[in-house]
Parts: structure tokens; sequence; C-alpha cells
């Protein structure tokens, strides 16, 4: 499988079938059990239907979070391995995470200077990743 090469434009990573079919289809849930309950003569079987959609909702949400912060956890320790390769030093304690994950965007060439001026500016992720002259694919994501 060929990968298309990876920016600022395109970094994002959009899975239909999760991000709109999933999430549509339970909203749908909640809604039709909340009709039912507020609409019609079976409140239990509406509320009932609701709390399952609610059920529903909160695990897709917290299984998300909990593979992102697994993610996000890999990548700080990825980059900081990265840049010790680089530089001989460890990324500096005041970057927050959200600027690490962006850097893991920065070439090599790029990463040390790109980090320091994050620190120092503080730049957001955002600016981090517009900054980046040379775009360094990531595309386990999800």
């Amino acid at each position: 499988m060929t990968q298309k090469t990876q920016n600022y434009k395109n970094h994002r990573r959009i899975l239909p079938a999760y991000h709109y079919l999933t999430y549509g289809l339970i909203a749908l849930i909640l809604v039709a059990g909340s009709l039912i309950a507020f609409k019609g003569e079976r409140y239990f079987m509406g509320a009932v239907v609701t709390l399952i959609g609610l059920t529903i909702a909160l695990i897709g949400f917290f299984a998300r979070a909990f593979a992102l912060k697994a993610q996000d956890r890999a990548i700080r320790a990825e980059e900081n391995f990265r840049y010790y390769v680089l530089t001989g030093k460890r990324l500096s304690s005041n970057l927050r995470l959200g600027q690490i994950i962006a850097l893991r965007f920065a070439s090599d060439d790029e990463l040390a200077a790109l980090a320091e001026r994050a620190e120092k500016e503080n730049l957001s992720s955002r600016e981090i990743k517009m900054a980046i002259q040379n775009w360094r694919g990531d595309f386990h994501r999800v």
C-alpha cells in the first residue's frame, strides 16, 4: 500500500465508518429513546433505550480517549529518544505534551531548533506544525 506524502493540510485522519456512521447511529439511538420516552406511552422502554445509547456513547468516548492517551505516552517517549539521539540531551521538561506530539512531524534536521523555538516562544501545536518545512509523516496514529 502506497502512503501519500503527509503535510499540515492532510495529516488529520478521519475514518468515516467510525467518526460519522458510529456516532451518527449512537445519536440516533439517543434521539429515538428520548422520543419513545417523552412522546409515547412507553416511558420505561424509552428510558432503557436512552440509557443504552448513553452507555454506548460513553464506552465509545472512553475507549477512544484511553487509546489516544496510550499513543500520546508512546509519542512522548519516542520523541524524547529521537531528540536525545540527535542532540545528546533530553527534551525540555517545559514543553507541553501537545507541543511534543506536534514535533513528531518535524524532520530530524529541524527537530532540535524547532523544539527550542517551541519552548522559548511557547508555540501552540498548530504553530509548530505550520513551522515545519520538511514534514515527517505519522501514518500509524489513528
